[in-house]
């Protein structure tokens, strides 16, 4: 089964459209490309609804949108017999643990995303003004993975997208991932080709990480991390080869919270 499970619903420009029919442009390239099933995955700090969760600019910025337009439009194209799921990718703010499990409480998902795009006031992944910038890159990759592993029990979350991010910017140094990925049981991680087409051009997670999560028996996913629908399962092939050569035979699928495990590929 080859799924991907973390896009942003968006017209072909990349502008906003919470609509059935931009999910229906989804799906057309979804089936022509033959996923199986895709994963709706907005930022949730483009919802109204969640401002009270947020201290740094960027996310109050953006924060304008409907969650329940949102939600309705992919519950909608559920009932249509589309081969979609309901997600949301999560700033994990370690503070606001229980502001944000009562803020999404009453919805219908299928999976939720964590995902760590700032931390102390710093940006992850978007210069300038990154920890890595603030901290230099030993100290900033200690901080980052110490709160993946706190996102990681939070009990939030279903899965973590793009586990390595904080490798953005930076040289890549050696880690002791077998100590990371003891952090994370209980998660999803999720296997993205979205790192070819940044800075450093790989995909999520470096073969290391990967390596040690499937030693230690942590499913995945795979994503695209589109942002628009003609990136539906870009690269999806080279996420399925990195995930069979750390040894992964399957990939796993959500239902309201609930997940399995299916043939990958």
């Amino acid at each position: 089964m080859i799924i991907d499970y973390h896009m942003h619903l968006r017209a072909p420009d990349e502008s906003i459209d919470h609509s059935v029919e931009a999910i229906e442009r989804y799906v057309e390239t979804a089936s022509e490309r033959r996923i199986d099933e895709i994963g709706f995955t907005e930022h949730v700090y483009y919802f109204e609804q969640t401002r009270p969760l947020w201290s740094v600019p960027y996310h109050l910025e953006h924060c304008s949108y409907d969650l329940d337009a949102y939600v309705d439009a992919v519950v909608e194209a559920k009932r249509h017999g589309y081969p979609v799921k309901l997600g949301l990718e999560v700033d994990y703010e370690p503070t606001q643990e229980n502001e944000t499990a009562e803020i999404l409480s009453s919805y219908p998902w299928d999976y939720l995303l964590g995902s760590i795009h700032f931390l102390d006031g710093y940006s992850i992944d978007g210069r300038p003004g990154t920890l890595i910038d603030a901290v230099g890159v030993e100290a900033a990759w200690r901080r980052y993975y110490e709160a993946l592993g706190l996102a990681a029990r939070s009990g939030l979350f279903d899965t973590l997208a793009h586990p390595d991010l904080v490798r953005m910017f930076g040289p890549e140094i050696d880690w002791d991932w077998t100590e990371v990925v003891s952090s994370l049981d209980g998660v999803v991680l999720e296997v993205s080709t979205s790192g070819l087409y940044k800075p450093h051009e790989k995909l999520y997670p470096n073969p290391s990480f990967l390596a040690a999560a499937r030693a230690e028996r942590i499913p995945i996913t795979l994503a695209s991390d589109a942002h628009v629908p003609q990136n539906v399962g870009r690269d999806l092939d080279r996420a399925i080869e990195h995930a069979r050569a750390a040894g992964y035979e399957t990939v796993t699928v959500f239902d309201q919270r609930e997940a399995r495990q299916e043939p990958l590929g």
